[in-house]
């Protein structure tokens, strides 16, 4: 009986093994780093900021006195842009703000109903009030995805040139209003 004298080869991890592997790791690293970049990350980027609003031709909330929204509308004063309905549990929650913003002066307030029943839209503002200068209906969702509306409520600040200068994703709170909707106000305002 001979016995081979040759070394028994080390068996290698196949090429195989090791790809998904490096592919956790690099996935892993990019998530830590961006967890750990201190972005907010309820902070939703918008590609319309900056560009002209979406045309928009909506017709008035039925039963209202209110008229629709046109973007012609938007030309010449400062337009708030609100995506909103009355089945929306977030949206009941930021319309106390809203109606408080609405006695400004200098601001309209376009509502942008999204998705709902007339009947349920005006039961909503007749119990929470009317903030809205003109309420669009957008049964389809058509318009919204034109805005990139993500959900509701979405708002958005139209500036005095037809231009979007700045979105919130989401209710707003009274500190999401304060530090981001008031200074973006501000500075459409001041010209800057």
């Amino acid at each position: 009986m001979s016995i081979d004298s040759r070394p028994t080869p080390r068996r290698r991890l196949p090429l195989l093994a090791i790809v998904p592997l490096a592919l956790f790791l690099g996935l892993a690293g990019v998530f830590l780093i961006m967890l750990l970049s201190g972005r907010d990350a309820s902070v939703v980027p918008s590609a319309l900021i900056g560009a002209p609003a979406p045309q928009t031709s909506l017709p008035p909330l039925e039963g209202s006195p209110l008229p629709g929204i046109e973007s012609a509308s938007f030309g010449g004063e400062l337009t708030l842009v609100n995506v909103w309905a009355s089945w929306c549990a977030p949206c009941r929650q930021e319309h106390p703000l809203l109606m408080d913003l609405a006695e400004d002066e200098g601001l309209t307030i376009a509502g942008l109903n999204y998705k709902d029943r007339p009947e349920q839209a005006r039961n909503f503002l007749a119990e929470l009030g009317n903030p809205y200068d003109a309420i669009g209906v957008d049964g389809s969702g058509r318009t919204a995805i034109d805005w990139g509306v993500y959900g509701v409520p979405e708002t958005f600040l139209v500036g005095a040139d037809g231009t979007i200068l700045y979105k919130h994703v989401g209710p707003f709170t009274p500190q999401s209003m304060r530090d981001g909707l008031m200074v973006a106000i501000e500075r459409a305002r001041s010209g800057g």
